[in-house]
């Protein structure tokens, strides 16, 4: 492709993944650090009113920032990373062509294993966090093997992102649906419905700050190319999941609240 085309879509497609980014992960916190506990005050007549009002609405941005995010940010890995001649490194005797192969494969791979997992560990968090991590050092430690150093990151973060999006469309949108007529019609939600949407939410919620991260990590060389740089982003995943855990206690405090 010509140089001035891919840089021309390269504008359009990251200007594009960044506005629906903001839009995506601002209602994401706005759920799970302001609605979470605002919500926690209505009573039934309340929610009767304002559930079926603000919902939707909020939901609507909040599932198309998600949609638009994830299509422009699989242009922008095609289009930097796959045909950029970075998947690999130079010396790399596995060509690019297969490498994109098994960059995309992950994708949806991560998607499935995640779900499968979550599935199963929902009732034991502490426990599946830990499988969790665990699989991402063993994702990580094989991307270092096949892939350069840039694209380790960036795939990383691809394979949240997927994950995320997933979520949205498959997971948290379907059964909002459910708990919003639930609420409109006067009746308690299914439980198990309102469990489901809100622990998908709130793991978005902690996969999103490492995201954004490994999002802008291709900016700066001097992290991602050192050595030992798939062992530094596991260690700043942890991180992040720490830095998101804070902000939720904070979220819980009369603080926030406060004029």
């Amino acid at each position: 492709m010509d140089a001035n085309v891919t840089a021309v879509l390269d504008l359009i497609f990251r200007w594009t993944h960044v506005v629906a980014g903001i839009m995506w992960i601002g209602h994401l916190y706005f759920f799970n650090f302001v609605n979470g506990q605002v919500a926690k005050t209505y009573d039934a007549d309340s929610k009767k009113k304002i559930v079926p009002e603000l919902m939707p609405r909020a939901l609507y941005w909040f599932r198309w920032g998600a949609a638009y995010t994830w299509i422009t940010g699989f242009f922008l890995l095609g289009i930097v990373i796959y045909m950029g001649g970075v998947i690999v490194a130079p010396d790399s005797p596995l060509p690019s062509g297969p490498s994109s192969g098994i960059g995309v494969a992950l994708l949806i791979i991560g998607f499935l294993v995640y779900d499968v997992l979550w599935k199963a560990m929902a009732k034991n968090e502490k426990a599946g966090v830990i499988v969790s991590f665990i699989l991402i050092l063993i994702v990580l430690f094989v991307m270092n093997i096949l892939f350069s150093k840039r694209a380790v990151w960036i795939h990383m973060g691809a394979i949240f992102g997927t994950i995320m999006a997933g979520n949205v469309w498959m997971r948290i949108w379907p059964n909002q649906r459910k708990i919003i007529a639930a609420t409109k019609a006067g009746t308690p939600p299914d439980a198990a419905l309102v469990s489901a949407a809100g622990l998908r939410s709130k793991q978005n919620t902690y996969m999103s700050v490492p995201l954004v991260l490994m999002m802008v990590s291709n900016h700066f060389p001097t992290v991602y190319g050192m050595d030992g740089g798939w062992i530094l982003l596991a260690v700043l995943i942890l991180v992040g999941w720490g830095v998101t855990k804070l902000l939720y206690q904070k979220s819980a405090t009369p603080a926030p609240g406060q004029f």
